[in-house]
């Protein structure tokens, strides 16, 4: 590959895996309201992710993964993925796709919380500013679904589903943070999604079943099938390619992409309809996300520290 061409690359893929995630908002919902509910769609999401990983790994370079990894994965699996797509998709089922798409932009306020309180992480004043903002933001979406109680307006069960979507996957990075940076991500993926599977088939395996026996709707089934290869795989190969290239901060701006898509496809679908409320949250979660992202990490102040303490030493040398 160019390395000239790999900036372009990398925005590309971001590109295309937010506006994947922002088209299934519309697309999940559609399918969950003709056919199928949201524990099924969640089975047919892990156990889909988890054979398009493992066929995938055949045919790539396998990476050693040792025996007390694999049972961190496990862990790994109940907050990245089983309660993030238990609380995500089955709030989908009940909010307005609107509701669900803007609420997933808060995550890195959620995971800034977390990584102060586990990870040690400084909280600067922005940072604070930024969480301040958001969550004005998310309780505006959720008193603005609790006056109407509409899944196209919004729901405040589903709101609140969504938002604790967003603080598991943000405690699965706290929490595993060392362990998904030992491995790539398919080695990471094909393992979750393993685990994923053996923990959430037991309880939906036999409901899922008896939907898919009704025989769906053709249009349900592609639906279905757009969430679980383009807004699971290809989202998070291109990702991955994403983050290999771009900064942090430079992929988070990407977050803003799956509201503006999902918001535009609902509308335009009649599937959901936004209010001024809602419209004030997005500008307000937006804000908020933004501020937390730019601000600066534990990283990035001890950085900035030895870089002053070099320069200290330099100028006392040369006197």
């Amino acid at each position: 590959m160019n390395v000239n061409n790999r900036p372009l690359i990398a925005h590309v893929s971001m590109f295309l895996a937010c506006a994947f995630w922002g088209l299934m908002a519309p697309l999940g919902k559609d399918a969950m309201t003709n056919g199928l509910d949201g524990l099924s769609m969640v089975t047919l999401r892990v156990v889909g992710g988890a054979v398009l990983f493992w066929l995938t790994s055949l045919f790539i370079h396998r990476e050693k993964v040792l025996l007390r990894d694999v049972w961190m994965f496990a862990g790994a699996a109940i907050f990245g993925l089983v309660f993030n797509q238990c609380c995500y998709t089955v709030g989908l089922s009940i909010t307005s796709p609107v509701n669900a798409s803007i609420v997933t932009t808060s995550m890195p306020i959620f995971a800034m919380l977390l990584a102060a309180l586990i990870l040690k992480e400084p909280i600067t004043s922005k940072k604070v500013l930024g969480v301040m903002l958001g969550f004005s933001g998310a309780l505006i979406l959720i008193l603005t679904s609790a006056a109407h109680g509409s899944d196209k307006v919004g729901n405040i069960r589903g709101d609140l589903l969504c938002l604790g979507a967003q603080f598991s996957f943000a405690l699965y990075l706290s929490l595993f943070n060392k362990l998904i940076r030992c491995y790539n991500v398919f080695t990471i993926n094909r393992w979750m999604f393993l685990w994923a599977s053996i923990f959430v088939l037991p309880f939906t395996g036999a409901h899922t079943w008896n939907l898919i026996s009704q025989a769906p709707p053709t249009k349900t089934w592609l639906e279905a099938g757009y969430v679980v290869f383009f807004g699971t795989y290809v989202s998070y190969i291109l990702t991955m390619i994403g983050q290999k290239t771009l900064r942090p901060t430079v992929v988070s701006v990407y977050n803003y992409v799956q509201p503006l898509v999902a918001v535009t496809v609902s509308i335009f679908t009649g599937i959901g309809v936004l209010k001024w409320s809602q419209a004030v949250a997005v500008v307000l979660v937006f804000g908020g996300v933004a501020l937390v992202t730019k601000s600066k990490s534990r990283r990035d102040m001890e950085k900035m520290e030895k870089q002053m303490v070099d320069s200290d030493s330099d100028s006392l040398a040369r006197k």
